[in-house]
């Protein structure tokens, strides 16, 4: 095992570690795991793995989820409870902001919770896409908005109630993913928009809130800042835009690898993402075998992605959880 964990976060196939497994991250010390469906069965099938996966790597690593609500949450109905799309509250928005804004932040505090109370840390949400008329529906009921002040106060509200969980969000897709037409888990889109345009419009939620801990870059072909890369691997996105420009200065992770916008086999497709400057590559699929390729094209964390990952979050509200789920539903019914 390495002083200095790879740049890597890993998705496995089950509900348990098997072995070769085990015996892979004991060895190559990946920055953590995320999770999906396939391995959240139970409350105490859930809280095993993680505390296997931290065993495996002897420290208290970081273990992400992406948990939005609606469609997109991976501990499932009916084990555990269904949260509201973001859309939804973005409709409420319309007629009562405050109450919205209310709801959405008790809706991060509540799935902040309930992932604690099961060993995750880290929540790849909240989006921060501007969905556009024509664009591709893989963002659609995700958002929780089409205007940029909307977006950025419902954004703001739902990382502070899921950072007083003690649980860290990541902002996605930086730099916005939401004039893409076509879906970056099946092509690369290109997003043609002017600078000016972006600047005033998509790239804006993302500049509002620099300050969040962890971000999520996107795949895709921004020819305005870069003609020839995906964001996710472009050193003048993540470097002059997001670094600078956008004034991010936490976490940055990649989109998954596997995702069929990106070209290259894995190793090549994890080295170019570190080569941009990105703090850590996302694989969420594969096995051992495929895993070993990738961690022999990673490099350990920066400094700098040392020191970014350094600042955790504190729960300092409980909530029940069960019973927040059920008012943040009544209201938005009403």
């Amino acid at each position: 095992m390495g002083t200095t964990p790879l740049a890597v976060v890993f998705g496995t196939p089950g509900t348990v570690l098997t072995q070769d497994q085990f015996d892979f991250f004991r060895d190559a010390d990946p920055l953590g795991l995320i999770l999906f469906s396939r391995n959240c069965e139970s409350p105490d099938q859930l809280k095993r793995l993680c505390a296997r996966f931290r065993e495996a790597v002897g420290r208290d690593a970081p273990i992400l989820i992406d948990h939005e609500g609606g469609q997109h949450q991976r501990m499932d109905p009916p084990v555990w409870p269904a949260f509201p799309a973001p859309a939804a509250f973005g409709r409420l928005y319309a007629r009562d902001p405050a109450l919205a804004l209310e709801l959405v932040r008790l809706n991060g505090n509540a799935i902040g919770n309930l992932l604690r109370e099961h060993g995750v840390t880290v929540d790849c949400a909240p989006l921060l896409d501007l969905p556009v008329a024509g664009a591709d529906p893989v963002i659609g009921e995700r958002a929780f908005g089409s205007t940029p002040a909307q977006v950025i106060a419902m954004g703001r509200a739902f990382v502070d109630g899921m950072r007083a969980a003690g649980v860290t969000p990541v902002i996605k897709h930086i730099p916005g993913h939401g004039r893409a037409t076509v879906d970056s888990h099946k092509q690369l889109p290109t997003v043609d928009t002017p600078l000016d345009e972006l600047d005033r419009t998509d790239f804006a939620p993302f500049r509002a809130l620099a300050d969040a801990p962890w971000g999520m870059v996107a795949h895709i072909v921004y020819p305005a800042i870069d003609p020839l890369r995906p964001a996710s691997t472009s050193k003048p996105v993540v470097e002059t835009l997001i670094r600078k420009r956008l004034g991010f200065s936490g976490v940055l992770i990649s989109d998954c690898i596997y995702m069929d916008a990106l070209q290259g086999d894995l190793a090549q497709r994890c080295s170019d993402v570190l080569a941009s400057g990105m703090d850590i590559a996302l694989s969420s699929h594969g096995d051992v075998t495929d895993w070993t390729k990738i961690a022999a094209a990673a490099r350990p964390l920066t400094h700098d992605a040392q020191r970014r990952l350094a600042r955790r979050e504190i729960a300092v509200e409980t909530v029940d959880v069960d019973s927040a789920v059920q008012a943040i539903t009544r209201q938005l019914a009403a």
